[in-house]
């Protein structure tokens, strides 16, 4: 193998040190239909479990089962009918439901145990365990239908789990349960993996479907959305696939129940999740509760990625080149705006509290995550730091800009001529630059 060739391994490991540092010891709920089990690219996916595990990652899986159970009741002849995308189970569709509950399992653990030299698993010495995890209720009658022995999650053995999970186990979950009086339910495993994720305290939920994420109305990918966001989406989307509204709603009651982040990742990608976790962007939607963008002040230790940030804008003449020492004296004017660990915006604040004013400089974005609102979001971040920390001190707020003219304005920012600038900043005008003078008062953005 070739330098040239080793490179592109080399760049992609060392980007997704900073994730398996941040991934180990962590607990994700994985979760994947049955249909994906039938899938071609089945065995990937769990060789990338099994490297999951060997990094370190507590992993509780759920799967799904509803094309075995469907085919099973076929080939016994049993009619079983599906209300609500639930399967009202009877007496005869329970028993098939149980069988090929028992036969996935014993799949996943066969499959999950392989540690064959030559192979993707070799030395993994993987130990699964499965068993009454889930404690379960009858749904009972919803809306005049009798759903039988179909059931609903009532709780997780979480102080089981967390035994098994720190004793290095994989916890397979299945979508049956059990109740305190000896009764097997049928479950969904979007109700059974919601359950794991907030009741264990997961720190990601995994959702593999066959299918993109969530998508907009150009058919590009959602990456990011709050609760919120999703559920208007799921609301106003008649024809959205049933397995995504399944999922996205299962991870938008996660979320709402504390769960920090839910994936929702295409599983017909090869490697689609370790994509998802080890890569700054991923390649699925992530609906989450937190602030994924974290905007704050700017410290000594973020001098770096500024400059790695600026650098390339500088050197084609769109911002004013700033030395290492300048920003160094200057750093309690900027905010950052980071995403895992890297700085992908900038932006400065420069008061002039006797003259009411303040200007903006410096803006810049990442050229990945441009054209996404992140440049608003630090306008409005500079809008509110101002009314909170300097009330009624900052009436308007000016920039001097060579490229971006049209996007201030688009702001609320109005042109205007030099001579409204502070005496002091009109005599720090650079002509050769030739930069055109914005202002907007304070609160008034667009």
């Amino acid at each position: 193998m070739t330098s040239e060739n080793r490179l592109p391994f080399v760049s992609l490991f060392r980007g997704a040190a900073p994730y398996i540092n941040a991934h180990r010891g962590r607990t994700f709920v994985i979760t994947f239909s049955g249909a994906m089990m039938q899938g071609r690219r089945f065995h990937d996916f769990i060789h990338d479990i099994a490297l999951l595990n060997s990094l370190g990652v507590r992993l509780v899986l759920v799967h799904g089962a509803r094309p075995q159970i469907d085919a099973q009741l076929a080939s016994a002849g049993i009619e079983s009918e599906i209300v609500g995308d639930l399967r009202i189970t009877n007496d005869n569709a329970l028993q098939a439901v149980k069988e090929v509950i028992g036969s996935i399992r014993i799949r996943l653990e066969g499959e999950l145990s392989n540690s064959l030299p030559n192979s993707p698993m070799s030395g993994s010495k993987i130990r699964i365990v499965s068993g009454n995890f889930v404690t379960a209720r009858p749904l009972g009658i919803r809306e005049g239908v009798d759903y039988q022995h179909t059931g609903e999650v009532r709780r997780i053995d979480k102080p089981a789990i967390d035994n098994l999970l720190d004793e290095g186990f994989i916890v397979l979950l299945s979508p049956i349960g059990t109740s305190p009086t000896g009764e097997i339910f049928n479950l969904s495993s979007e109700d059974v993996a919601t359950a794991a994720a907030t009741q264990l305290s997961a720190d990601k939920m995994i959702s593999l479907i066959e299918a993109p994420g969530l998508l907009d109305g150009k058919k590009r990918l959602i990456r990011q959305l709050t609760p919120d966001e999703a559920e208007r989406i799921v609301s106003s989307r008649r024809k959205l696939p049933e397995q995504t509204r399944r999922t996205v709603m299962g991870a938008i009651n996660a979320c709402r129940d504390g769960l920090s982040r839910a994936h929702i990742v295409d599983g017909r990608k090869d490697g689609g999740l370790l994509q998802e976790l080890f890569t700054r962007d991923g390649i699925g939607t992530m609906i989450t509760s937190d602030h994924y963008d974290i905007i704050r002040p700017a410290t000594i230790d973020d001098i770096g990625g500024i400059i790695e940030l600026i650098s390339p804008l500088e050197r084609d003449g769109i911002l004013v080149p700033r030395s290492r020492e300048l920003l160094e004296i200057d750093i309690d004017h900027y905010t950052v705006m980071e995403r895992d660990g890297t700085i992908i915006g900038v932006v400065a604040l420069y008061p002039d509290l006797p003259q009411h004013i303040a200007e903006v400089a410096g803006l810049a974005i990442h050229p990945e995550y441009q054209n996404e609102g992140r440049g608003e979001a630090l306008l409005k971040y500079l809008d509110r730091y101002i009314k909170e920390q300097m009330p009624n001190k900052i009436e308007r707020l000016f920039v001097l800009s060579t490229h971006a003219s049209h996007w201030f304005q688009e702001q609320g920012y109005s042109t205007a001529k030099l001579t409204e600038l502070p005496v002091k900043r009109q005599s720090l005008y650079n002509y050769k630059r030739n930069s055109k003078v914005f202002i907007r008062t304070l609160g008034d953005m667009r």
